[in-house]
C-alpha cells in the first residue's frame, strides 16, 4: 500500500472515529489513498483530526455508504454482526481487514517493533518512547492512543527503522477475538502493570494474564522485555518469556532502579541506578514535567528500551 500511483486504493473505515482507526485512516490518506469512513459517535479530538486531514466521515452506519464498493474496508472492533455496514460488507464480498492486522502488514512489518503494554499508562509511555527516539534522531513511526502534543498527531509513518505502538489487550474485531497486541510483531516490549480490566471480554485476571503470556511467546530471543519488577502480576507471567527480561521499578530486585524521587509543582525528579553495570554508585538524574510515581515507572520502561537501542 505504498503511495505509488499504480496501487492506490479506495479504503473505507467502518467505525472511523476510534483513536486507532482515525490514526490509520490519516496515515493511509498521507500515502495517497482515497480514504473515507463512518461512525455513530463523531466528536473531538478525532473528528477534528480527520477533518484537518480532509478525510470525509459519514455520520451513522448505512449500507448506502458502501455503494461505491471500496477496494478494502477496515472494520473497527466496536462493530458486530447486525450492523448494517458489516452485513453489506459480507453480502457484497468486499475485502475487509481489522485495524490491527492492517497496521501490522502495512506499517510495522519490516521495522523493529517496540510495543508498550499494561493496564495503565500505555498512552503516556508510548508518547514518551516515541519522543525520546525522535530526539535521538531515529525518526520512528508510531501509533499512539491519543494526540501526542509534542508531535501534534497520534500517528506517523516510519522514516527510520523503528515502529512504536501502543499495545492494547482489547479484542481485535468481531471476526478476530484475539487481543490487538498479538498483531504487532513485538520485538521489544514494555509491560508496566497488570490488573483486571475489560470485564466485557475477560472473565478474570487469569484470562488477562493468559493473553499476556501468549504474547510474550511472540518476542524473539534477540528481543527484550522491559518489565515492572514491582508488580506481582507482571512478575507472575515472566516465566513465559523466551527473551531477556530487564526489570525496572523502585524495589531492590529491579535491574534499573529509581530512587530519591522528588515531586513538586513543576514535575518529578529522580535518580536512576542501573544495577547491571556493577557500580551502584553511578547514578543518573532525570526530570519529568509531569508528576507522580506512576510516571516515573513509565519513564523507567522508556529509559530501559532507549539505552538498549543506543
Amino acid at each position: 500500500m505504498q503511495s505509488n500511483q499504480s496501487n492506490l486504493k479506495s479504503i473505507y473505515f467502518a467505525g472511523i472515529c476510534g483513536t486507532g482507526m482515525a490514526s490509520l485512516a490519516v496515515l493511509l490518506k498521507l500515502r495517497g489513498h482515497i480514504v473515507s469512513g463512518s461512525d455513530e459517535n463523531v466528536y473531538p479530538p478525532m473528528s477534528d483530526f480527520l477533518a484537518e486531514n480532509n478525510v470525509p466521515v459519514n455520520k451513522g452506519f448505512s449500507s448506502k455508504n458502501l455503494e461505491h464498493l471500496p477496494d478494502l474496508v477496515v472494520i473497527g472492533n466496536a462493530l458486530s454482526r447486525g450492523n448494517s455496514e458489516v452485513e453489506a460488507i459480507l453480502d457484497l464480498k468486499i475485502p475487509y481487514i481489522s485495524m490491527a492486522e492492517l497496521l501490522k502488514e502495512h506499517f510495522i512489518r519490516g521495522k523493529t517493533s517496540l510495543v508498550v503494554t499494561g493496564t495503565h499508562g500505555k498512552t503516556t509511555a508510548t508518547s514518551m518512547l516515541a519522543w525520546v527516539f525522535e530526539k535521538a534522531g531515529k525518526t520512528p513511526g508510531f501509533m499512539i492512543g491519543g494526540i501526542a502534543e509534542n508531535f501534534e498527531t497520534s500517528c506517523r509513518d516510519a522514516k527510520g527503522n523503528f515502529f512504536i505502538t501502543e499495545g492494547d489487550e482489547y479484542d481485535t474485531a468481531f471476526f478476530d477475538k484475539r487481543s490487538k497486541f498479538f498483531h504487532y510483531l513485538p520485538e521489544q516490549l514494555i509491560i508496566n502493570n497488570l490488573e483486571f480490566d475489560h470485564a466485557d471480554i475477560f472473565n478474570s485476571l487469569d484470562e488477562i494474564k493468559n493473553a499476556f503470556q501468549l504474547m510474550l511467546r511472540l518476542i524473539p530471543k534477540r528481543g527484550l522485555i522491559s518489565a515492572n519488577g514491582d508488580d506481582p502480576n507482571v512478575n507472575s507471567i515472566l516465566d513465559s518469556a523466551h527473551s531477556p527480561v530487564i526489570r525496572f521499578g523502585f524495589g531492590e530486585l529491579c535491574d534499573v532502579k529509581a530512587e530519591n524521587t522528588r515531586i513538586s509543582a513543576t514535575g518529578t525528579k529522580f535518580d536512576v541506578i542501573d544495577k547491571r553495570s556493577g557500580d551502584f554508585s553511578q547514578k543518573q538524574d532525570f526530570e519529568l514535567n509531569i508528576a507522580g510515581k506512576y510516571n516515573v515507572l513509565n519513564a523507567l520502561g522508556v529509559i530501559t528500551l532507549a539505552r538498549h537501542n543506543g
